[in-house]
């Protein structure tokens, strides 16, 4: 696949990205913010980080980078999207995704590796994963996903969670919700399935010298999906 990782002033996990695919044998470029359109591509990445030093609220100010117009008219017209961390936060705040991203409940930048189950396995990003454990890292200050009750309620009669953080027996509960996000919801789909937002981190787990490598798992089902769609 080619994949086009997006460079905001503040990214910190761009490189991360670009050496994780890099790494699984993909075609990757960066793509600056202020490019007025995106490059040919398979699937763009908009890496964790803290675009713009965070101000306001986490991802408020990436969305009107020059890029976005042309990224939000991408994945409008069914092109594959996956937003890691701030990339989640940047997917909110320009609509393609619903809900926030708030402050963790303990008010403290959780850093730790976790265990995510997979509750939609008919996705294109985890057509392969087979309702599977993933343990991956998470590193965030604002990864608190919050939706109204109702409208969660819907999300999850549309099958639009993708993972929720659990403990290592797949349990979802409150112990294993390392910031208080709403039902333990760790990633989303939009409607068209085409666009994902989650907030730990695959591309910090694919090789196992880093402690883990389910990320390359996310990554490879990716592949596949991708695949099928063609």
């Amino acid at each position: 696949m080619r994949f086009s990782v997006v460079v905001f002033p503040g990214s910190n996990c761009d490189a991360d990205a670009w050496h994780a695919l890099d790494y699984l044998g993909h075609e990757v470029d960066y793509v600056w913010h202020g490019q007025q359109k995106l490059p040919a591509t398979d699937c763009v990445v908009i890496p964790g980080g803290f675009s713009y030093g965070d101000y306001l609220r986490p991802g408020s100010i990436a969305r009107f980078s020059p890029l976005m117009e042309s990224l939000v008219d991408y994945a409008n017209a069914g092109g594959l999207v996956l937003g890691i961390c701030n990339g989640f936060q940047v997917l909110t705040e320009t609509g393609l995704l619903p809900g926030a991203l708030l402050q963790n409940q303990n008010l403290q930048f959780r850093c730790q590796w976790q265990w995510l189950k997979t509750e939609n396995n008919a996705t294109v990003f985890t057509a392969g994963l087979n309702n599977h454990l993933l343990r991956l890292p998470i590193a965030h200050g604002d990864g608190r996903f919050y939706l109204p009750t109702e409208e969660l309620r819907q999300l999850e009669q549309e099958g639009r969670i993708v993972f929720r953080y659990c403990d290592e027996q797949g349990n979802v509960s409150p112990d294993s919700n390392p910031n208080g996000a709403e039902g333990n919801v760790a990633g989303i789909i939009n409607k068209q399935g085409n666009v994902l937002g989650m907030m730990p981190h695959p591309e910090r787990a694919v090789e196992a010298l880093l402690g883990g490598t389910d990320g390359a798992q996310l990554f490879a089902s990716l592949q596949r999906g991708w695949e099928g769609l063609r």
